[in-house]
């Protein structure tokens, strides 16, 4: 592999911002010195007036291969992700099939050997019935094994108690969630087509799928983790009221019960529903203002452990369906990172904050081995950002295979000027190097 030298980087991690030079050497970080690196490399990148971060690590996205490849690709999403700084994803488990075997998870990582760009890992999925393949999972090759308490895109709802009391008391790897109770819902859809009619839109889509059953379902899934001591991971957190069943008062690496954070329940609210509508139907939903505040305050006092995106693409035939019949989910991954320096830019979060939230905790959180921070002798999977670049974001420059993004027509102030990763010098000044592809994820379990 070439070395790679980046000169008068402007570094921020581990809480602190400081100018450096970083020498990487068979994918690996050789060395970080505050004073010149003299040494000769096969590349130098000059990086003078740029921040240097540790790649992305996104620990919820859905490429939707296989079978749903008319949305998504590992090839084309992994691709946009490098393109928006995030060098390492874990996907999930509702395509077609399911991952929800072991043949069928080890499919999945033999086609991201192949095809994909940034690093990588797989969710085993769970289902009602599918309890001795849990327990065949390897937790220092997986990142975890997911579960909708919820049903959302696919057909992955675990609703059995007796299911969900085995997997909790028995699994022994991390259980992430999905969180959301699926009788209330189904009460609140009956309710609002009697009363909307045809006239039932995306306004609704929170009041459908409300904070009484996110927080109906996250507070009974916290029950049984502490019931069992189980390691527990909560997704898309989207309610003030949620946040109240997490603490901050201990250390991430003692924590047992965590939870996440998306980019659009950060930057959204139900204002938004107005005009953009279905493109912004998540589940679980963008919900008030209030609620949007809420998760920004718990993000900065430690209650949040990570940020992440469900990056979930749709088509936008699919997506200009009626209410009902449109899909959940939306594109993110490009821009999450973005996103993120945008909000810093707005004075909502510290730049220091932002790497700890998406690139040192997820980590930390999942035990990933020797990635999420710029040390030597760590992965060298790193961004280089353009703080005086501004970016519109258009149909042109999206990467996702849906070609849209909710952020479409946004000016960012900054743009994303390079991405290594695993060592690989991948992405530079909008040109991909896709001689070679990323890593399997490993963690130290």
């Amino acid at each position: 592999m070439q070395t790679i030298l980046i000169k008068n980087a402007t570094l921020v991690n581990e809480g602190k911002i400081f100018g450096a030079d970083v020498l990487i050497k068979n994918g690996f970080i050789e060395k970080i010195d505050t004073n010149a690196i003299a040494i000769k490399a096969d590349v130098v990148i000059d990086a003078y007036g740029k921040y240097l971060l540790p790649g992305v690590i996104d620990d919820q996205v859905h490429f939707r291969e296989p079978g749903l490849t008319h949305k998504g690709e590992l090839y084309t999403e992994a691709k946009a992700a490098v393109a928006g700084g995030c060098t390492s994803y874990m996907e999930m488990p509702n395509t077609i099939p399911s991952a929800t075997t072991i043949e069928l998870l080890e499919q999945k990582y033999t086609r991201a050997s192949e095809v994909s760009l940034a690093n990588y890992s797989f969710y085993m999925g769970t289902t009602n019935t599918n309890l001795n393949e849990l327990l065949k999972v390897d937790e220092s090759a997986v990142c975890g094994v997911k579960i909708f308490m919820g049903s959302s895109t696919g057909d992955m709802l675990v609703d059995d108690p007796q299911a969900l009391e085995n997997i909790f008391s028995q699994v022994k790897t991390l259980i992430a969630t999905h969180c959301e109770y699926d009788p209330l819902i189904k009460e609140n859809t009956a309710k609002f087509k009697a009363e909307f009619g045809d006239s039932l839109s995306a306004i609704q889509h929170p009041l459908i799928r409300s904070g009484e059953a996110c927080y109906q379902s996250s507070s009974f899934a916290i029950a049984l983790a502490k019931k069992y001591n189980t390691r527990l991971h909560v997704l898309h957190i989207s309610t003030k009221e949620e946040l109240n069943l997490f603490e901050n008062n201990i250390p991430l690496s003692e924590k047992k019960i965590t939870c996440e954070a998306c980019i659009h329940h950060l930057w959204f609210s139900e204002e938004d529903y107005a005009t953009k509508g279905n493109y912004i139907k998540w589940n679980p939903a963008v919900k008030t203002a209030e609620d949007r505040d809420a998760i920004w305050k718990a993000v900065n006092d430690g209650r949040v452990d990570v940020i992440a995106t469900d990056h979930a693409p749709h088509t936008i035939a699919e997506k200009e369906q009626s209410y009902i019949n449109a899909p959940s989910g939306g594109p993110l991954i490009q821009h999450s990172l973005q996103a993120m320096i945008e909000s810093h830019l707005q004075g909502k979060i510290s730049l220091e904050n932002v790497v700890q939230k998406m690139c040192h905790n997820p980590a930390i959180l999942f035990d990933i081995d020797r990635r999420g921070f710029i040390r030597e002798g760590f992965w060298a999977d790193l961004v280089l950002v353009d703080m005086n670049k501004p970016q519109t974001i258009t149909k042109e420059n999206i990467l996702y295979k849906c070609n849209w993004s909710p952020f479409e027509g946004y000016t960012f102030k900054v743009s994303i000027d390079t991405t290594i990763v695993s060592g690989h010098l991948t992405y530079q000044n909008g040109v991909f190097n896709e001689s070679k592809k990323g890593e399997r994820l490993r963690f130290i379990r």
